[in-house]
């Protein structure tokens, strides 16, 4: 019993220096920079691994993103911004092939959330998002592929 005692002890004295360490050590998350972001004509290449179809990439997390031509981006399609925090500075939005028209309910509904937004073809957006990204800044893309005309 007291050998047992004696470790419990040894390993309760040992947890503020792990705590410490393990936080001192640990990546910053919302600091780590996503691979260079490469687009096809039916997706994206990121850190050599593809991903078919429409993404949204927000504080370098990929998901897949549901609209698929860009008369499916809706201010539904984006409600993660509703809740998100902290709201990135900026929204890349990449059309597909061309740059559209942002209708202006959309463009309200993401200035209420407090972003800026760039609405590009999905090559430039793909390129803003890495120089964005590799600056530091809070940035969130949200992309259709490149093929896709409208």
């Amino acid at each position: 019993m007291v050998s047992g005692g004696v470790r419990q002890s040894a390993v309760a004295s040992m947890l503020p220096y792990l705590a410490k360490t393990l936080r001192s050590e640990s990546p910053k998350i919302s600091n780590q920079t996503l691979p260079s972001l490469r687009y096809t004509d039916t997706g994206f290449t990121i850190n050599r691994v593809n991903y078919e179809g429409s993404l949204l990439i927000v504080e370098n997390k990929i998901m897949s993103w549901a609209p698929k031509r860009f008369s499916e981006i809706t201010t539904e399609s984006l409600s993660i911004f509703k809740v998100l925090r902290p709201v990135p500075e900026i929204l890349i939005l990449g059309c597909g092939r061309n740059i559209e028209p942002i209708n202006p309910e959309l463009r309200r509904f993401i200035r209420s959330t407090g972003m800026k937004l760039e609405a590009v073809d999905s090559r430039n957006a793909a390129s803003t998002y890495n120089i964005l990204n590799e600056e530091g800044r809070m940035v969130a893309v949200a992309l259709l592929p490149y093929g896709v005309t409208s």
